[in-house]
């Protein structure tokens, strides 16, 4: 078997746009395999090869991609035979690679799991963003992992190997930074409202400062981009805030300013002047105190 070779099983937007790029990395797609004819399309208008069964794509490949969501990863995983030699990978952040084990692990089939670190819209943009985009690589040997790390770097991208027993943890950060960045904008939106600016226009007076926190973050790192009162001390402002603030957003506001209040210590540090005492105690009940109210209207 060709040891360039790979195969897809799911053709969504991460399988597709990998298949693409490996493709013009010099690899061999052997096949497509999925159950959605319209991703059987859109797969095969960027690359014309044969869907297959899982079995017949086992048979060609020396690599499998399981790129389907989350929930169907074992479970296409387990159609595959076991191939001596042969490589599983899958993409997800959450999962272990050891889901896409064969019943029968003396067969030698190699078990990877490559999650690119980065959101998709859809395949041109995917094409657009792998290169440069960072993989959290875990695997079940350190064959995997550097299996891993040289496909990631084939991809153009940066390799970062995970422990696999804190893998959840991970991808819980990723999160963090993606999913909670969004939830974060539309609190803020929430708060806008309410001093009368409407979503549309509070979205677009937020995003240039959404943008320029990550420009800053960017530039200088962390805890160095951190800006505001937390970061200066100003604990009379932060307690207007909690004062104002809906009862049911003030648990968010409070965790998120307990983690600021340690970038903003850090920070002075940094600067040479040391986060003063009192305004530290002050800040640290303002962030930790529940106001009468804070559990009514959830």
């Amino acid at each position: 078997m060709n040891e360039k070779t790979f195969a897809i099983i799911g053709a969504g937007v991460v399988g597709t746009a990998l298949a693409v790029l490996l493709t013009r990395r010099g690899r061999i797609c052997a096949g497509v395999h999925t159950r959605s004819a319209a991703s059987l399309a859109r797969f095969q208008a960027y690359l014309p090869v044969p869907a297959l069964p899982p079995e017949a794509l086992a048979e060609r490949a020396a690599l499998i991609f399981i790129t389907t969501q989350d929930e169907y990863i074992a479970g296409a995983a387990a159609l595959l035979p076991a191939r001596p030699g042969q490589w599983r990978v899958h993409c997800s952040g959450s999962l272990p690679s050891a889901i896409l084990a064969p019943a029968a692990p003396a067969a030698e089939t190699h078990c990877l799991s490559l999650h690119p670190l980065q959101a998709f819209a859809g395949v041109d943009q995917a094409l657009e963003l792998l290169p440069g985009t960072h993989y959290g690589i875990e695997g079940d040997s350190a064959a995997a992992a550097a299996k891993g790390r040289e496909l990631a770097v084939l991809l153009g991208g940066v390799p970062h190997c995970l422990d696999p027993e804190q893998k959840t943890l991970y991808h819980a950060g990723a999160a963090c930074a993606s999913n909670y960045l969004v939830a974060l904008a539309a609190m803020a939106v929430r708060l806008f409202g309410r001093a009368g600016i409407g979503p549309e226009e509070a979205l677009a007076s937020l995003l240039p400062l959404i943008t320029g926190a990550c420009r800053n973050i960017a530039q200088v790192g962390l805890p160095r981009a951190l800006t505001g009162p937390i970061a200066r001390g100003d604990a009379g402002v932060v307690a207007g805030h909690l004062a104002q603030i809906p009862p049911e957003l003030r648990s968010v506001y409070r965790g998120l300013g307990r983690i600021a209040l340690e970038l903003g210590r850090q920070k002075k540090e940094l600067e040479g002047a040391p986060y003063e005492q009192a305004a530290w105690k002050q800040m640290e009940k303002i962030l930790t105190e529940e106001l009468p109210d804070d559990h009514h209207g959830i």
